[in-house]
């Protein structure tokens, strides 16, 4: 089984930053991408931003230019950095791992998330 692990949320001001980390553990042999997406009451699991094995990024237009998606691959782990942080950026940020099962095959792996909670 595979496991991820999501930390580093919190409460912050407007303008301010936040760096979330997702770890993914278990039974990995590679993973194809991860990814953090964000969802608040109301409104659907929205993608923020990806990135692939090999480095290649995706960001919602919302985000662009303020946050940055990273990755240790020797860890299976990413890291999110948040700056400039608005108000409409509070959610639960979810983790999700992409695996690679088999060829052709990968299975995808959430983790339990976390709050971001930025005050006007």
């Amino acid at each position: 089984q595979v496991q991820v692990v999501e930390s580093g949320g919190g409460l912050v001001q407007a303008g301010g930053s936040l760096r979330l980390s997702c770890a993914a553990s278990g039974s990995i042999s590679s993973i194809d991408s991860m990814g953090w997406y964000r969802q608040d009451p109301g409104n659907q699991r929205e993608l923020v931003a990806s990135i692939t094995s090999g480095g290649s990024t995706n960001y919602a237009d919302s985000v662009k230019g303020r946050f940055t998606i990273s990755t240790d691959n020797t860890k299976n782990t990413v890291y999110l950095q948040m700056n400039s942080l608005k108000p409409e950026d509070t959610a639960v940020y979810y983790c999700k791992a992409i695996v690679v099962r088999g060829p052709g095959y990968t299975y995808q792996f959430w983790g339990q998330g976390t709050q971001v909670t930025v005050s006007s």
